[in-house]
């Protein structure tokens, strides 16, 4: 059994649609960020970053939306989320998991988070250069995806396409959203008609993309 803490929509939609998709046992603990619950004690002790997701696997605290969603991908094989272990595709996926966390999930950090910077809002300049950057990384997907899709590994889905498709609904409010982009709008539409999507949604209490 894992137990999962959480806050709808946020980086732990990931390891929740991971679960849904293993369909093993699992319990949800709501961590509410409005009410800066995930800076308790009682929680800071399971996460000392003070973030969501944390899971609890085999009575320990574990955390990382990317590392969470590999190991959850490592311990179910049969779920078919991460290729087999010395193929060329499993290479790719831990390419481009990696790159989703390293380039995507901190930039995004800066746009939503512009105190981190030392502002109460992004000066227009900066914004504009984090949205170019964001943009950049969808221009680099779109291309992949164009070439190779329709999904990150090519014909065949994998756990980075529910990554990916996190990270895109995330851009659904900025200038120009990650749905613009073609090949990246079809991914996006074939993740969210899988049963895991839906039944997320329904869990979260979600409704717009």
């Amino acid at each position: 059994m894992y137990t999962l803490y959480y806050s709808p929509g946020t980086a732990s939609m990931v390891v929740h649609l991971a679960l849904l998709e293993i369909g093993a046992p699992y319990q949800l603990k709501s961590v509410d960020i409005e009410k800066q619950e995930q800076f308790t004690d009682e929680y800071l002790k399971l996460n000392p970053g003070g973030k969501v997701p944390t899971l609890i696997i085999d009575g320990r605290a574990v955390y990382e939306s990317g590392a969470l969603l590999m190991i959850l991908a490592e311990r179910h094989p049969e779920a078919k989320l991460i290729p087999p272990l010395g193929t060329p595709e499993r290479d790719t996926w831990l390419q481009w998991t990696v790159f989703l966390s390293n380039a995507l999930m901190s930039t995004y950090r800066f746009w939503f988070y512009p105190q981190e910077l030392g502002y109460q809002a992004l000066p227009p300049d900066i914004r504009a250069a984090v949205q170019r950057k964001i943009e950049g990384i969808w221009d680099r997907l779109e291309a992949h995806l164009s070439a190779h899709g329709p999904y990150m590994l090519g014909a065949d889905f994998s756990g980075v396409d529910l990554m990916l498709t996190m990270l895109m609904r995330w851009s659904r409010n900025m200038p120009r959203p990650a749905t613009e982009w073609p090949a990246l709008k079809r991914l996006a539409d074939l993740v969210r008609a899988r049963p895991s999507w839906k039944k997320l949604y329904e869990l979260e209490g979600l409704t717009e993309w």
